[in-house]
């Protein structure tokens, strides 16, 4: 269990943050096309940011990018071991941030510090590990078949996965999501909810 800390330490976390306000696309932040919405912390009412809120043509945008991705084969067509490792450094980082994303994560979503420190966040992490883990294990198969054929299971990546996150689980939600798209080679846009958007 993580060691929580006092009240004082947490809001200190809290006054340090800068939350994302931004979406996150082809790689760069950039300002959505849409309205702009607050991100309100439910605990308090007040504002923490005010975000970028994307329409048709930034999801359009974001689907071209991440198909153009797959199709250029950067991810896709990566060594196993690759993906594994870059995984695992995904994990590492969110180890290292997992004070500060817990902190966001309360927040954003009014829940708990408690839960977000020994729940939220360490299962997110324990779910990217374990998908970056299963890369090297789980391998194709052939399938039992007549004497006429053969029949193989082949996984392999079939190209953007859409991930529409809900709101009461922000980021370990988009980990069960993220976690199993990246690990088979897909390419990943998300959409958070619009009440719990930060940590994604």
């Amino acid at each position: 269990m993580t060691d929580l800390l006092t009240r004082d330490e947490y809001a200190a976390i809290a006054r340090d943050l800068t939350p994302p306000a931004a979406a996150f696309i082809d790689g760069r932040y950039r300002a959505g096309r849409g309205a702009k919405l607050d991100t309100v912390n439910p605990a308090t009412g007040q504002v923490i940011t005010t975000i970028a809120a994307c329409n048709a043509a930034d999801v359009d945008d974001a689907v071209a990018k991440a198909r153009e991705a797959f199709d250029q084969g950067g991810w896709s067509r990566l060594d196993p071991s690759a993906r594994k490792d870059i995984l695992i450094r995904l994990a590492k980082l969110m180890t290292r941030n997992r004070r500060e994303l817990a902190v966001l994560e309360s927040l954003d979503s009014g829940k708990p510090i408690r839960d977000c420190e020994t729940i939220d966040i360490p299962e997110a992490i324990r779910t990217i590990k374990w998908h970056a883990e299963a890369i090297d294990k789980i391998y194709d198969a052939v399938a039992p078949s007549g004497d006429g054929a053969i029949s193989m299971i082949v996984r392999e990546p079939v190209g953007v996965v859409a991930a529409i996150l809900p709101w009461n689980f922000p980021l370990l939600m988009l980990a069960w999501k993220l976690g199993p798209a990246l690990a088979s080679g897909c390419s990943l846009i998300a959409k958070p909810a619009e009440q719990t958007s930060l940590t994604a």
